[in-house]
């Protein structure tokens, strides 16, 4: 399973710097960024188009021809359309989600951008959220672009990521930490 994981990730990463330098080249790079956010957002819509990039059972032609139909249908040309009918082509439609987070890495390493995950009991306002990326920008020296996701489970507070540290100031986390110390008491 491992390497199977790492063999995605690898031809994940081959695709996506690919995709990056010649972006970079054609000065493109934002066009094919948001080409690619677009086709992400149809991929978690869609259960249909999902089966049809991981699925094994349909032919190279056959996800090709429905991956152009697909594209057609969304208004989606360029370098993106291009790149996706080469990974269908290719067999390699299975590894798209997994290149698209590529892409997304280096084109943030490359910008200088450290990303964020902020988890909240409740959606933060843009202001929060402003706020919050002003002081993680302080704490590492980096521009930080923060993408936060709801857990009500929380209860309250943050639970923030950054590279592998986390800031864990939910208090759901600290009413755990409360209960374990008064076990050890009683």
């Amino acid at each position: 399973m491992t390497d199977n994981v790492s063999l995605i990730s690898g031809v994940a990463h081959r695709y996506a710097t690919a995709l990056l330098d010649l972006a970079e080249e054609q000065g493109s790079v934002a066009e094919v960024e948001t080409a690619l956010n677009a086709f992400e957002k149809l991929l978690q819509d869609s259960a249909d188009l999902r089966r049809l990039v991981t699925s094994p059972v349909f032919s190279a032609d056959e996800q090709l021809k429905a991956l152009s139909a697909v594209l057609d249908k969304a208004g989606q040309t360029g370098l993106a359309a291009g790149f996706l009918k080469l990974a269908a082509k290719n067999r390699r439609l299975f590894a798209v989600p997994g290149m698209i987070q590529a892409f997304r890495a280096d084109l943030a390493r490359r910008r200088g951008e450290v990303p964020a995950e902020v988890a909240s009991a409740a959606p933060l306002s843009d202001t929060q959220l402003s706020a919050l990326a002003k002081a993680l920008d302080a704490a590492t020296g980096k521009k930080v672009v923060i993408s936060s996701k709801v857990d009500p489970a929380l209860i309250g507070g943050l639970v923030v990521k950054v590279g592998s540290r986390m800031i864990d100031t939910s208090l759901k986390t600290k009413l755990n930490s409360l209960k374990f110390a008064m076990k050890e008491v009683g």
